[in-house]
């Protein structure tokens, strides 16, 4: 089995394969989410101090937060991904 990775800034890397959702902070939902995570442990704060622009849900229920933007995180996904198939 391939890992393939994706940085989700300041040298902070993610399993791309694990990854189910990136989606901005900003709904009352995505809030709750977050606070339910942090609630339970499965938080991982990967922001260092600076404002949450995304949240990425992982398929072991864990939730990251990060410092880039959204789109971002996608494009470096993908990206990747067209990268490692030529």
């Amino acid at each position: 089995m391939d890992i393939k990775l994706v940085n989700i800034g300041f040298g902070n890397i993610v399993a791309a394969n694990r990854i189910v959702a990136i989606v901005s902070p900003e709904s009352a939902p995505i809030k709750r989410i977050i606070q339910e995570a942090r609630e339970k442990g499965v938080l991982i704060d990967a922001t260092y101090g600076r404002r949450t622009r995304a949240v990425i849900i992982a398929d072991s229920a864990h939730v990251i937060l990060s410092a880039v933007q959204p789109e971002t995180v996608a494009n470096r996904l993908t990206s990747k991904e067209i990268s490692e198939e030529v």
